[in-house]
């Protein structure tokens, strides 16, 4: 009999334990819900492929030059070039042969999962400052890009390269901005619209005019305590678009000469420019800028100083002082493809200054530029032309004003591969 219940009362232990464990499990599920299927594993989309390409052209220019300019600057037409009085460069007529547009460059993307990294480097072959007139190696482009931020030396904020025209002549039209810079920016916005804050590298130059010759002005050194602010914002349509832009620079200058005058000052330069790309059907488009503003010539295309000089007789310490020369331009051209294979390219532009009453008669005051010409591209990488180009000079206050003609017949070859994408 013992032995009967102690089966029993562990029978019934047993029992007990897989009842609660049941209840456990049913009490287990009925908290968790019904069953769900196995997710499947979080994938993302493969980034894509990184590019490079290769780039460039081999032009020849033919110019005949039927007045005169600076032979520095023998193969472009540059109002700010010619002559500032009769015959300074020799008598009339040149003709030149030139490469010096030809151009080489690389440009890619790769990708990363934060964005995209770009980058360009490029180079032509026109010497410019303390290699004007040489065949050299400029550079034009080095600069690179990841998301909203890029730095290096590229085209300005400031300027806009859209309203370029296609024409043959390498500098281009002196009334439209035109300076590649090295800089930082940031671009928030890049669709329909576009936004672009940006710090430039400084710079600037001035016109000691009547007074060059002076021992008190010897020595007046620049400075640049900060860097120059650009901007810019741009609205795309179908139809074109229309872009405005601003800068803000200071130019300081001190005078480091012990006497009895104290020349050292600032100067404040500014400026504002608007500009469009107009779409007239298929076959035109109508390139259009307009800027006004003050010591912002070096971002012009083609002007001369920034400062210039400034009478202040009534203050015996401070007898002249330095001032941002007012400066306005505007460009206008048509794009007009008569087929696929010929175009034409014509327009107008032109420079106005403010000059001060401290520069020389003979101090750059208005130029003028215009051309004409017809183009073809028999093959895709082949184009010929010919280009018809005026210039004019009008100085200060003497009243001398002189005008160069050209006729210019160039021939370019354009190649170009890209590994990748």
């Amino acid at each position: 009999m013992r032995r009967n219940r102690t089966l029993r009362s562990r029978g019934a232990e047993r029992g007990l334990l897989a009842a609660a464990l049941l209840v456990g499990l049913t009490t287990s599920a009925w908290a968790q819900g019904p069953s769900q299927p196995p997710k499947p594993p979080q994938t993302t989309a493969p980034l894509p492929n990184p590019w490079i390409e290769v780039y460039g052209f081999g032009q020849a220019d033919a110019i005949a030059q039927f007045k005169q300019s600076d032979p520095n600057w023998y193969d472009v037409n540059r109002p700010t070039k010619l002559p500032s009085f009769a015959d300074q460069f020799g008598q009339d007529g040149r003709f030149y042969l030139s490469p010096r547009q030809s151009r080489l460059g690389a440009k890619g993307e790769t990708y990363t999962s934060m964005g995209t990294v770009k980058a360009q480097f490029e180079f032509d072959m026109f010497g410019v400052g303390r290699d004007a007139g040489l065949t050299t190696i400029r550079l034009r482009h080095a600069w690179g890009q990841f998301g909203q931020v890029g730095a290096g030396q590229t085209n300005s904020q400031f300027m806009d390269v859209d309203v370029f025209p296609n024409i043959l002549e390498y500098w281009g039209p002196n009334g439209m901005l035109f300076f590649r810079n090295v800089q930082v920016f940031w671009r928030p916005v890049d669709d329909e619209w576009r936004a672009t804050l940006a710090i430039e590298a400084p710079g600037a130059s001035g016109d000691a005019g009547v007074y060059n010759d002076r021992i008190e002005i010897q020595g007046i050194s620049p400075r640049f305590p900060v860097p120059d602010i650009t901007g810019e914002v741009r609205w795309k349509r179908d139809w074109g678009y229309i872009r405005g832009s601003g800068i803000y620079r200071r130019i300081d200058y001190d005078d480091t000469l012990v006497d009895a005058f104290d020349l050292s000052g600032h100067v404040n330069g500014w400026g504002f420019s608007a500009s469009s790309n107009i779409n007239a059907g298929k076959r035109n488009v109508f390139r259009l800028q307009y800027i006004y503003g003050e010591a912002i010539q070096n971002y012009f295309n083609d002007a001369p100083v920034d400062i210039g000089i400034q009478n202040n007789f009534s203050n015996p310490v401070t007898p002249i002082i330095g001032v941002g020369l007012p400066i306005q331009g505007i460009s206008a051209y048509l794009d007009h493809n008569w087929s696929d294979t010929l175009s034409s390219a014509f327009g107008y532009a032109r420079v106005d200054i403010d000059n001060s009453d401290g520069q020389l008669p003979s101090a750059f005051k208005a130029g003028q530029y215009a051309s004409f010409n017809v183009l073809t591209t028999p093959v895709k990488n082949v184009m010929m032309g010919a280009e018809f180009q005026w210039a004019h000079r009008e100085n200060n206050s003497d009243g001398f004003k002189v005008s160069d003609y050209r006729l210019q017949v160039s021939f370019k070859y354009s190649f170009g591969y890209k590994i990748g994408g």
